[in-house]
Formats: structure tokens, C-alpha cells, sequence
């Protein structure tokens, strides 16, 4: 069964940065894409970044684009979200999560498998 597991949150000031990594565990991401997500208090669930199986299409939400940056490492089976420039607004539970499909989507409809959430704190 797959499991992915994200870590790299915390409590941070506004400005800083935070990388987080999703490491996929009993199965691989190489043929996938993958996604982020997150989940602010009383909000629902919205898109954040997204990377085709071979990185060649990376799509973002508006809100963090130019400040966010996804990867992958296949070999890895990890995916990483490198987040920059940090404002309260990004507080929220962030998700990361594997496509069944090779491309990349903002839809969560197309994910078939998601980590636990790694919470990410921004104070101003």
C-alpha cells in the first residue's frame, strides 16, 4: 500500500521559508504526478502546486506563484515544496498527494493517494 508521509512544517515568521518533502513509501512516483494542497482553519482544501511525472509542467495557484516552488526527485520517490517569502495567509495544514495519472493537475479529484499534512504556522 502507498503511503506518503510529508515533513518540513513549523512555526515561522513572516518572510522566512520552509521546505517541505513528501516521501513516498511502498510504491513509486516516477510514471505520477504529484501535487501539494493545503487546508486553512474553517476553509476547505485548495490547490497549490502540481508537477508532471518528467517535471516538464509544474502548475501553481495563483496565491503563491513566483514564491513557491514544487520538485521532485523520482529516485527518491520524494516531492518537494519550497516555500519563500512566507505570509500569515499560507498558515494552513499542508498535503501532498499522487495523481493517477503522468501530468500534472490543480484538481484533487484526479489524486489517488495522500499524506497525513504537515502543519505550517506564519506569524507577522
Amino acid at each position: 500500500q502507498v503511503r506518503l508521509t510529508e515533513s518540513g512544517g513549523g512555526l515561522v515568521q513572516a518572510g522566512d521559508s520552509l521546505r517541505l518533502s513528501c516521501a513516498v513509501l511502498g510504491g513509486s512516483i516516477t510514471n505520477y504526478g504529484m501535487g501539494w494542497f493545503r487546508q486553512a482553519p474553517g476553509k476547505g482544501r485548495e490547490f497549490v502546486a502540481s508537477v508532471s511525472s518528467n517535471s516538464a509542467t509544474t502548475e501553481y495557484a495563483d496565491s503563491v506563484k513566483g514564491r513557491f516552488t514544487i520538485s521532485r526527485d523520482n529516485a527518491k520517490a520524494t516531492s518537494y515544496l519550497q516555500m519563500d517569502d512566507l505570509r500569515p495567509g499560507d498558515t494552513a495544514v499542508y498535503y501532498c498527494a499522487r495523481h493517477g495519472h503522468y501530468s500534472s493537475s490543480p484538481y484533487s479529484y484526479g489524486y489517488d493517494s495522500w499524506g497525513q499534512g504537515t502543519q505550517v504556522t506564519v506569524s507577522s
